[in-house]
């Protein structure tokens, strides 16, 4: 007993002196609206921290004094992070906009005019800024099939075949 709670309280100090850095970018091909869907999931003071580097005055995600400002802020930082390659080709990326829910932000994106996937090219630096311990974690959907990957710091670059 004694040694199950000491083995219980070492997990749970490593945990606290090693958190995750992780965030989660989905992509779902909507071959109905020939169109690319991302949602991207960050914690929200992990991007803030991360923007407050580019940034001159305080970045405040939940309570922003200018939403414009903090649109184009997560816009920029989103271009600049994340960049796509559709069948061979680069794509632009549309942000859209971003909702906090909780803990994390949700920042939502698409790229009309997708009407075949066979193949999806992927370089992302996504909060390497912030903490080399990183971890981008992508959900690709395409014709009925989900794929998936991790991407640790300092790997960029991935791809899927559909």
């Amino acid at each position: 007993m004694v040694n199950s709670m000491v083995q219980w309280l070492t997990i749970a100090l490593i945990a606290v002196l090693h958190p995750f850095y992780v965030s989660v970018i989905d992509i779902n091909h909507n071959t109905k609206e020939s169109s690319l869907e991302l949602s991207v999931r960050i914690f929200t003071p992990d991007l803030e921290q991360t923007l407050q580097k580019y940034s001159t005055t305080k970045v405040d995600l939940a309570n922003p004094k200018d939403n414009a400002l903090l649109d184009k802020q997560i816009s920029n930082y989103l271009h600049q992070k994340l960049q796509l390659k559709v069948n061979g080709q680069p794509v632009n990326i549309n942000y859209i906009g971003h909702e906090i829910q909780m803990e994390s932000v949700w920042i939502f994106a698409d790229i009309p005019k997708i009407t075949q996937l066979k193949k999806l090219e992927i370089n992302c630096n996504l909060l390497y800024d912030y903490k080399d311990l990183q971890s981008n974690i992508f959900h690709v959907k395409s014709q009925g099939n989900e794929k998936s990957f991790k991407l640790d710091f300092p790997k960029t670059t991935t791809s899927f075949d559909f």
